[in-house]
């Protein structure tokens, strides 16, 4: 992520909102008592509001923005930190990051810690950057966006997750589903600075998170470091290639040339064929009309990282 020089920040005249995605079981009372204790005493006024509805995230951040708090901290997955974001990018709010989901990708990319406890640390003794991300129409996600498969394996799995619950086993048998589901190629369009190349492909995937594309061994997190997307157009259309893909993405062994072609830009646009598609963004789905405008927005938010330069983003 582009970034500019940080900037200190002094809790002790702050107002700090925590928007808290709220999950279920036994550590909950814990979590609220350790983030109450690790930021209430350090700050001019603290407010900690929750929710159980994911789709509630965008409006309370807003709602925080209104309020006039300097800091905004969302305390949750990265379905919660892009909702969050989503409210305070262009605004003079503050964001800080406490993760609470499976990946964490936004958090790991910043390098605030992987604890709660150590996030907090961050909190209370960080600087504040000016970070991109990116945007397709009116959304803002942090992560990626993805075209084909990918929001089919979200969909199916929602439904497998309401059958037989969660579970690591439930996630994988849904990608078994959405694959067999396969019956056709997405057809797609991509245009970068007036050149345009057509693709008929299972999956188009713009990434923003380069901790993500290094973790699944797949190349351009340097040129997401310098202020770009990624845009990875997988080459297989079946599913069994696909499947081969995938195997091989787990084991770090795809590249641009096996398995993806690779784009490498700031601005973006996607048609399909179809008038409206299913997207995936950052771990959430959308049905937007096609074509589809993506770019970064540059130094778009401020987020609160590590003050001796320990995250993983580049100045």
């Amino acid at each position: 992520m582009t970034q500019k020089n940080p900037q200190p920040v002094d809790l002790s005249k702050a107002r700090l909102c925590v928007i808290r995605n709220r999950g279920s079981g036994k550590e909950d009372d814990q979590v609220v008592r350790t983030i109450t204790e690790g930021l209430q005493p350090f700050v001019a006024e603290f407010d900690l509001r929750q929710t159980d509805e994911g789709s509630q995230l965008l409006d309370m951040a807003r709602q925080a923005v209104d309020d006039g708090f300097d800091i905004i901290v969302a305390a949750g997955g990265d379905g919660t930190q892009s909702a969050v974001a989503g409210a305070l990018a262009g605004s003079d709010a503050t964001m800080g990051v406490l993760p609470g989901g499976t990946f964490n990708y936004f958090a790991r990319d910043l390098g605030v810690g992987e604890t709660m406890e150590d996030a907090i640390q961050t909190l209370r003794n960080g600087v504040a950057k000016q970070v991109d991300v990116g945007q397709i129409e009116n959304l803002i996600f942090l992560n990626n966006v993805s075209l084909g498969i990918y929001p089919h394996i979200l969909k199916t799995r929602e439904s497998i997750y309401r059958r037989w619950g969660r579970s690591r086993i439930a996630a994988y048998w849904s990608v078994l589903v959405a694959l067999r589901r396969l019956r056709h190629p997405m057809n797609l369009t991509a245009r970068v600075e007036g050149e345009s190349k057509s693709y008929s492909t299972a999956l188009a995937f713009v990434a923003r998170s380069a901790y993500q594309l290094e973790s699944f061994g797949l190349e351009g997190a340097d040129a997401i470091r310098d202020g770009n997307f990624a845009v990875l157009i997988a080459k297989a259309r079946k599913p069994v290639p696909l499947l081969r893909s995938a195997l091989r993405l787990t084991i770090g062994l795809s590249a641009k040339d096996s398995d993806f072609d690779l784009i490498i830009t700031d601005e973006i646009n996607i048609e399909t064929y179809k008038p409206q598609q299913l997207i995936a963004h950052d771990g959430e789905k959308t049905r937007l009309a096609s074509p589809f405008h993506l770019k970064v927005w540059h130094d778009a938010l401020t987020v609160l990282v590590p003050a001796g330069g320990e995250n993983k983003t580049k100045d």
